[in-house]
């Protein structure tokens, strides 16, 4: 199949998930709406039903949410509020509720109020310290609370092997996205901003072993390409997510390509793999422990500033001449991480941008100036 054809079904999913959803419905399936972040999907996957993720939406506007919501949460959250109180997403079974940040703990309580006679709410808290044998057994003992949930929804029990076939299902999926994600750098030319994101957002609405099998596809199809001398520049995007069409579209304007990122919607989902262990829920637990240099969670060695470092670090091997922050609006942890994040990219001489972004933004005016000068400025510096 062709680069151009596996893009356009890519595209197709990402922008159509209520499609997607019927289909599934259609199809006879249980779906599961999964909210950000860190939602074991493996359990969705091992019940015998369909995740979804649910991350907002770059095409709706907030208005029955507003009853529910104070106004200074986050879009993402108010968004996806919103989609589930006007019957967008009504053919849903259930949906899971992280609560990581200080929007999506009480956002939980109020999905379950707001949906408590549409849907089950799943509520699932993550410990902050992970690391420690405490914190595993924390994060066994939630994950085994949405795990119960989920048997009553599919009606059946899921074994231990069925989750470790979920595993092995989803750290494939894991690594041809981490494969794509390197390609897409070395094929710029073909994979531009929007096509890479299509590509990454379309793994949230489809079956991870049905995406992976595509992905893989289009993944032996980039390597048969030379990689491209890209004449452009190049940046590494960051922030929790950064899928508006309208405004990447703006990177290919000025000729600008991404060749690595560090957001939360995007390689930060797929960075860490579960180990393949006897004990599947433990490996889950594992899992969620091992992630790291991430803004949305505790860092015992935080005083070190090892995630602005990192995220440096990310743009100089990457090969990209500078940084792109797309800052959430009334994100608290992105704007309290800000000073330090760019103490390190200064402290490396990584020249950067951020850019206040919130998913009800029709008007890039502004962004498409701010992108365009740092493309100039980037473009000197090479």
């Amino acid at each position: 199949m062709s680069i151009e054809i596996l893009l356009n079904e890519f595209k197709t999913v990402a922008e159509n998930p209520a499609k997607q959803l019927a289909d599934f419905k259609a199809a006879g399936k249980k779906v599961i709406g999964v909210l950000p972040y860190y939602a074991p999907e493996e359990l969705v996957y091992a019940a015998g039903m369909v995740p979804m993720g649910i991350w907002g939406s770059n095409t709706k506007t907030i208005s029955m949410a507003k009853e529910y919501c104070a106004t200074f949460y986050c879009t993402i959250a108010q968004l996806a509020l919103e989609m589930l109180l006007d019957g967008t997403m009504d053919q849903l079974d259930g949906v899971i509720t992280p609560t990581i940040c200080d929007t999506l703990r009480p956002m939980s309580q109020n999905f379950r109020v707001a949906l408590s006679h549409k849907l089950p709410v799943i509520f699932l808290a993550h410990p902050q310290n992970r690391f420690a044998d405490y914190g595993l057994k924390f994060t066994m003992d939630q994950y085994g609370n949405v795990r119960k949930e989920l048997e009553k929804i599919a009606g059946k029990e899921m074994t231990n092997e069925d989750i470790q076939n979920a595993i092995r299902v989803y750290n494939a999926s894991r690594a041809a996205r981490r494969k794509f994600v390197k390609l897409a750098s070395d094929h710029c030319d073909v994979i531009t901003a929007t096509k890479r994101s299509a590509v990454l957002k379309a793994s949230w609405f489809m079956l991870k072993d049905e995406y992976t099998e595509k992905l893989e596809a289009l993944n032996a199809e980039l390597e048969k390409l030379p990689v491209c001398d890209w004449k452009g520049t190049k940046v590494v995007t960051s922030g929790i997510v950064c899928d508006n069409p309208k405004l990447l579209a703006i990177f290919e304007e000025n000729n600008i390509a991404i060749a690595a990122d560090d957001v939360a919607q995007e390689t930060r989902a797929f960075r860490v793999d579960a180990p393949e262990n006897a004990d599947a829920m433990m490996s889950l637990a594992l899992q969620f422990a091992a992630q790291d240099y991430e803004v949305l969670l505790y860092d015992k060695f935080s005083s070190q500033n090892r995630r602005g470092e990192f995220v440096a670090n990310l743009v100089k091997e990457s090969g990209a001449q500078g940084l792109v922050l797309f800052m959430q609006q009334f994100c608290d942890p992105e704007e309290m991480e800000y000073p330090s994040l760019k103490k390190a990219l200064d402290d490396a001489g990584v020249a950067h941008i951020k850019l206040g972004v919130d998913q009800q933004m029709r008007d890039f005016g502004q962004a498409r100036t701010a992108i365009q000068a740092f493309g100039d400025v980037l473009e000197m510096r090479k």
